[in-house]
């Protein structure tokens, strides 16, 4: 016992050291000659192990935004200096999955805890943006009875239209598409400002609602007993918060199930996010609940999910394929060792090392083994590109499926295909992610020797299994229903109603 504690003391201030050492380096500067020797690593590093670089930009243009990237640095900057300079030519390879961690200071627990035990400064509204305009849409806890439709101008006299133009250049969507960046910027807005100007007590906004402006300031305040044990309950997992999948930090579920009407004909099924946590159980009570119903109709709502598990959407197919399908084509690598890239001993501690060490061999074989070659090109073994037979409890009946900008990765793989195969008919916007694939399914995570920025390289071509259209955007709706933000601080649903409403139509006429 004497022993375990002296580990786990030894541990405790190697963190401790860990963090200290993180950033003093995030505050130091780096010399010109270092910051384009990192430069030159991310374009090799891309170059070895990203299955299509140049999907959507040449590799004449893309040399020449990393040729000109490092003509600019001629003076010392920090890492996040420097993250501000090379991420927008990241984002320019027009990859959504693409993209450099932004340098973040580091907290010690101590101060984790004092910032949990206290209410967000921004996190507390909800927002809609605008081309250049922030918006607040809900005012969770009548601060300073903002209004929902207000603008922020300011934030500590600095314009907003400022930090967006700015954090606008980090983002991008999969090619062309227009739809993505608003619906994620004001999702990691505060994420960007915050790395930049730290956790703040206090911030003054200046805003203007109606034609008038206004000036405030919030304040960071401490929880109360009462939050504080919410908190708590929030966090215990029941059997119904595991089966929906309940994230505690948003006290919402990550899937919902109901009816509609009172006679069960239209099912509802939301998904914010493919998590695959218990999706197998939900799926199971759930098209047995609509099969013992008779439901005729269903919607599925994947608007504003950013993607996640394949296994969970090929699970989610065979709840509505009417014969057996093949969700995914082959997914593509560079090399047959790229498998072996996925940094293993990522975040591990001494005894997930020691363990994870002991395992390694069987990880090695089994990575090894998973990949095979075709006509000149490597690939590697998926489920989801095997034939898959529907589920005996499948759905047989009308699928209408709400999608937009929101719709990411994961929701856009399983979109594209239910709409090549006329499984479904599509209503909303144009999908964030791209119709025909993506480069994602699992990462290697490269290092920058010098500003030691992370930056995460999807290693898997990713594309649902339908014939291409090569218009380099997002899936496309069969019925186009935008929302506007009057809609979202009325809680109107332009896009279900619609689908109700045409369901009406088809009963009356049955």
């Amino acid at each position: 016992m004497k022993n375990y504690s002296i580990i786990l003391l030894a541990a405790a201030l190697s963190s401790c050291a860990s963090i200290r050492r993180h950033n003093e380096q995030r505050a130091s500067c780096i010399e010109p000659d270092k910051l384009k020797e990192d430069v030159d690593y991310a374009y090799s590093k891309l170059q070895k192990m990203h299955p299509q670089l140049y999907w959507y930009i040449s590799k004449q243009d893309l040399d020449h935004k990393f040729d000109s990237l490092k003509q600019t640095i001629n003076q010392p900057l920090t890492p996040l200096q420097f993250y501000f300079k090379l991420q927008p030519v990241i984002a320019d390879i027009r990859e959504g999955h693409l993209s450099l961690r932004i340098p973040r200071k580091k907290f010690s627990k101590r101060e984790i805890k004092t910032l949990e035990n206290k209410k967000g400064l921004f996190s507390r509204f909800e927002y809609y943006v605008k081309d250049d305009h922030l918006y607040i849409t809900e005012n969770k806890d009548s601060i300073e009875n903002i209004q929902p439709g207000t603008e922020v101008l300011s934030i500590n006299t600095v314009p907003v239209s400022e930090y967006l133009k700015k954090y606008r250049a980090l983002i991008s969507s999969d090619g062309y598409n227009t739809t993505f960046q608003s619906y994620f910027l004001k999702d990691v807005f505060f994420n960007f400002y915050t790395a930049e100007n730290g956790f703040k007590d206090t911030a003054t906004i200046e805003t203007l609602y109606k034609g008038q402006k206004n000036t405030y300031t919030l304040h960071r305040e401490s929880k109360s007993r009462n939050d504080l044990d919410q908190d708590k309950q929030q966090e215990k997992r029941t059997p119904e918060k595991k089966v929906n999948d309940y994230v505690a930090s948003s006290n919402s579920y990550n899937r919902n199930f109901k009816f509609l009407d009172k006679d069960s004909t239209t099912a509802y099924i939301k998904v914010k996010s493919f998590s695959r946590d218990y999706s197998d159980k939900f799926y199971k009570e759930t098209f047995e609940k609509i099969k013992k119903a008779g439901s005729k109709y269903l919607i599925i709502d994947v608007r504003n999910n950013y993607g996640g598990s394949l296994y969970e959407i090929n699970n989610l197919y065979s709840y509505l394929a009417p014969q057996p399908y093949v969700l995914i084509k082959p997914s593509q690598l560079t090399s047959r060792l790229t498998p072996l890239k996925t940094n293993y001993f990522r975040k591990s501690n001494a005894f997930q090392y020691a363990f994870k060490s002991l395992a390694y061999p069987t990880y090695v074989f089994a990575q090894t083994f998973s990949t095979y070659k075709k006509d000149g090109k490597v690939f590697y073994k998926m489920k989801a590109d095997k034939p898959t037979k529907p589920n005996k409890d499948a759905f047989n009946g009308k699928v209408f499926v709400l999608i937009n900008g929101g719709s990411f990765s994961a929701s856009s793989i399983i979109t594209a295909k239910l709409k090549y195969d006329q499984r479904a008919v599509l209503v909303g916007e144009e999908t964030g992610g791209a119709n025909d694939g993506t480069v994602a399914g699992f990462y290697s995570y490269q290092k920058l020797p010098h500003s030691r920025i992370n930056l995460p390289i999807g290693l898997l071509l990713v594309q649902p299994n339908i014939n291409f259209l090569h218009t380099k955007k997002g899936v496309a709706p069969d019925i186009t229903i935008t929302e506007s933000m009057q809609d979202i601080i009325e809680k109107r649903d332009p896009q279900l109603e619609w689908v109700k409403k045409e369901i009406a139509k088809e009963k009356e006429h049955q």
